[in-house]
């Protein structure tokens, strides 16, 4: 019983923190025209990739919102780490909306910080938690 208990909690982890692994859908192949802010003010979370150190890609989940035609992710500590760590730097490869955009600079946004920080909080319920958190970087996102 106790080792059936242990694999369910295992499994349900699992799902909950593997979702945003590097398992995931890479999606649809899209050329920087096919890029559309306005269609991603729905979506709940992008994935950002990033290349580590050792040269092996890494993608996470973010928040966006989309502000005057242009998307915006606010990071945390930790992925602003990965952003400043990332070997193809300004570049990030963005998923979202089922499409994979390898080439995409991310812009610091600092002017843009508060207004990102408004938009976060009407969009997402929980940023009412998540906003107690610092957020030291603020990107702007545009394909190339």
């Amino acid at each position: 019983m106790r080792i059936a208990k242990a694999l369910g909690i295992l499994a349900l982890v699992t799902g909950v923190f593997g979702a945003g692994c590097s398992g995931a859908d890479p999606g649809t192949q899209a050329s920087a025209a096919q890029w559309n802010p306005r269609a991603y003010g729905g979506e709940n979370t992008i994935e950002l990739g990033t290349v580590r150190p050792d040269g092996s890609a890494h993608w996470f989940k973010v928040w966006i919102v989309v502000i005057d035609d242009q998307a915006y992710v606010r990071l945390g500590s930790r992925s602003a780490a990965k952003i400043e760590q990332n070997r193809s730097a300004p570049h990030v490869g963005v998923r979202v909306a089922g499409q994979q955009f390898d080439r995409v600079k991310g812009e610091a946004a600092p002017e843009m910080a508060e207004r990102v920080a408004q938009a976060m909080a009407a969009k997402y319920w929980s940023d009412v938690l998540v906003r107690l958190v610092p957020h030291p970087l603020t990107l702007r996102l545009r394909p190339e």
